[in-house]
């Protein structure tokens, strides 16, 4: 872009060139090449709610539709589950890792314990009664 601006080119002509908009063009070259993205200015309906969020979503084990729901009802504020769920993202992976969490202990072999579980027919007082239990 700057070169062609140094060519004579025009922010239109340079525009339809690149496929953007002259204001495109024109912030290249205020700011002499690259301009970083300016990003999204405007709010959005769960701004400030971080926490609340954290705490409902836990409380409901990762249940995006009621933590909506209760943002309705209690607080007053709709919005779709798909930003309620974007909103929890965070938060989702981190009930994913703590479910894939394990902790495991080795045991040489021959002391592990085994317990199978099952049914006997014992005589009590005279009668057969069934006795479920685990067997060693």
């Amino acid at each position: 872009m700057l070169r062609l601006h140094e060519l004579g080119w025009g922010t239109r002509r340079i525009a339809r060139e690149f496929g953007g908009g002259r204001n495109t063009v024109r912030r290249h070259l205020e700011s002499d090449g690259w301009a970083p993205y300016g990003g999204s200015r405007r709010g959005g309906k769960l701004d400030g709610l971080d926490a609340w969020l954290r705490e409902r979503f836990f409380r409901h084990r990762g249940n995006a539709e009621v933590v909506r729901q209760e943002l309705s009802s209690e607080l007053g504020v709709e919005a779709s589950l798909r930003t309620v769920e974007r909103a929890v993202a965070p938060h989702r992976r981190r009930l994913r890792a703590e479910a894939r969490a394990t902790l495991r202990f080795e045991t040489p072999p021959g002391r592990q314990l085994q317990i199978d579980f099952g049914e006997a027919r014992v005589p009590v007082g005279g009668e057969r009664v069934l006795f479920t239990a685990p067997f060693r």
